[in-house]
């Protein structure tokens, strides 16, 4: 691409030299991005889920009831996509940096809803689950227990100890079946740097990566109270 004829006050020719061949690398990024992006869409169907998962959520009266992974569906959207929240019975708080992530997905909500079926998962018993998102303000989620089912184990929301695991599976739905298409497998593959696999839907990331200090140290969210 072309240089930009854009210039800022009192600007340094090194200054936009450098700024100049970091405009290449930026536009170099995007187009991988939407080269990975288009690579995704292109993947054929995984695998076929092994059973009509049964989740636990509370109706509008506050009430348990059970709901099927087949029923997680809208009428006429065919994607649907499941988040590992990590608050397992034993954990005394939800990790902070899910909590983070969800406290995105809450002010996107409106406008991710009408497109893609999304839903929030964890181990927790659900009334535990929907005690938390009422601290946090969360009244746009669609929050279920997996508490008495084998879907984190199935698609790695768990690791082998048990432990919770932050991952976000796709699935599709064809002709009445409904197959996985994609994991953020990222998670698990080995690294120098930590997985960073769900960092293009983590806003707090792609920002701090514009300033001096970037990420700075391991830069996770630390708190998981407002007052803290």
């Amino acid at each position: 691409m072309s240089e930009t004829k854009v210039r800022f006050p009192n600007e340094s020719d090194e200054y936009r030299e450098q700024r100049s061949a970091l405009l290449r690398a930026e536009s170099d990024l995007r187009d991988q991005i939407e080269a990975v992006a288009a690579q995704r869409r292109a993947m054929p169907l995984g695998g076929e889920v092994p059973e009509d998962y049964a989740f636990d959520r509370l109706d509008s009266d506050g009430r348990v009831e059970q709901v099927h992974l087949s029923k997680l569906f809208a009428e006429g959207q065919n994607s649907l996509a499941v988040y590992n929240f990590m608050y397992g019975p034993d954990m005394e708080v939800p990790c902070p940096s899910c909590s983070s992530i969800l406290d995105s997905f809450e002010g996107n909500a409106r406008h991710i809803l009408p497109r893609l079926n999304i839903v929030f998962v964890a181990k927790s018993p659900i009334e535990r689950i929907h005690a938390w998102a009422n601290l946090r303000g969360w009244k746009s989620l669609q929050l279920l227990s997996s508490a008495n089912n084998t879907y984190n184990r199935d698609y790695h929301g768990e690791n082998e100890k048990w432990g919770q695991m932050p991952m976000l599976n796709v699935f599709v739905r064809r002709d009445d079946k409904v197959h996985h298409f994609w994991g953020s497998e990222l998670l698990y593959a080995r690294s120098a740097f930590e997985p960073r696999h769900v960092d293009l839907m983590w806003p707090i990331w792609n920002v701090f990566d514009l300033t001096p200090e970037g990420r700075g140290g391991d830069g996770h969210p630390k708190r998981v109270y407002s007052d803290q």
